[in-house]
């Protein structure tokens, strides 16, 4: 399903064609090079003082069955319900703690966001659908893969190669096939002062 972004001027395909899809073809896995590629994205984000304060966790369905299944298991049931055919899932994570003095980093889950876009624009431009998630269990995943307090768990990601949304049912089917919404520009985009739109930007 192709849902591009309908945007005011237009912007680099890849952004306008990324989107957090649900439905994944179950047949189609990523392979390890792709992973390689995906986190070599990740990895060029970048971050205050350059200290790549993100940490990601890595299961691949078609190489280890297994710890897929245990990450599958930290998700909430309403993301299980799609995830289920995604063949790969990350787990990102952000140090709380800057690596070149051990203080306080408190620009590391901006820093961890711009990783994580990274790999889903990546993702995008591969063919790949990638879709980040809030829902899941953070201390059954920290318990789980044995993750430091210092770092924080901000989001799972699955990735795969898109299916038929006729894959989907029920709820998730029409959160599926909803309309991409965002808020206008003129919200969200101030010139000189608090609340006043950029010249220009649309309602």
């Amino acid at each position: 399903m192709h849902k591009p972004a309908i945007t005011q001027t237009p912007i680099d395909t890849t952004l306008s064609n990324r989107w957090s899809g649900r439905a994944y073809d179950a047949a189609k896995g990523v392979t390890h090079a792709q992973v390689i590629t995906l986190l070599e994205a990740a990895r060029w984000a970048p971050s205050c003082f350059g200290d790549q304060p993100w940490r990601f966790v890595v299961w691949n369905k078609g190489s280890d069955a297994t710890t897929w299944q245990q990450a599958f298991d930290c998700l909430v049931p309403g993301n299980q319900a799609w995830v289920k055919d995604a063949p790969l899932l990350l787990l990102i994570c952000a140090d709380t703690l800057f690596g070149h003095n051990q203080q306080a980093n408190r620009w590391a889950q901006y820093d961890t966001g711009a990783a994580a876009e990274n790999l889903c624009l990546q993702a995008s431009s591969m063919g790949l659908m990638a879709h980040q998630m809030g829902g899941f269990d953070a201390n059954k995943a920290r318990s789980e893969f044995k993750i430091p307090e210092q770092y924080t768990l901000m989001a799972m990601v699955a990735v795969g190669y898109p299916a038929d949304i006729a894959t989907l049912e029920g709820e998730t089917l029409a959160r599926e096939t909803a309309e991409r919404v965002r808020k206008p520009l003129s919200e969200l985009f101030f010139e000189a002062t608090w609340g006043k739109s950029v010249k220009g930007l649309n309602e």
